[in-house]
């Protein structure tokens, strides 16, 4: 059962990861450079809290089911659905404090190569949750 729920809340996150890629960020790239960076900044104010949060509950919940059921795969899952924060501390964050410190109300030419960046570095934050999901999957139909 805490299996099944790995599984749920890392595909949550997957799904989160992917419409940013393949739907905010293309869309909040049609917008003028000063709109750009304010759509952009409270978006990934509250994006970060809840993928965080969610990759957080999943990673726990994967470690309890392989505490339960000695399943590799949920050790596995876990393990990926936790190295988004890691990337995001180790990779992410200058851009990130970069972007935050920008006046949004100001010119700021910097901001779309930085926010275009951005969303490929956010590229491997999805391909992380999808590669977890997959391993809970995994764990889940595994006897």
């Amino acid at each position: 059962m805490v299996g099944l729920l790995a599984l749920t809340v890392a595909a949550v996150f997957s799904g989160a990861a992917i419409y940013v890629s393949v739907a905010e960020q293309p869309a909040r790239l049609g917008l003028d450079d000063k709109a750009l960076l304010k759509e952009w900044q409270p978006s990934y104010k509250r994006g970060a809290a809840m993928q965080a949060s969610i990759a957080i509950v999943a990673c726990v919940l994967g470690l309890i089911a392989w505490w339960q059921t000695g399943g590799f795969a949920f050790l596995v899952g876990a393990i990926l659905i936790i190295l988004p924060w890691p990337w995001t501390l180790m990779v992410m964050l200058p851009t990130n404090k970069l972007l935050e410190a920008m006046d949004a109300s100001a010119d700021n030419p910097q901001a779309r190569p930085l926010i275009v960046k951005w969303g490929t570095l956010h590229l491997v934050r999805a391909g992380l949750g999808v590669l977890a999901t997959l391993a809970f999957l995994w764990g889940s139909h595994t006897p």
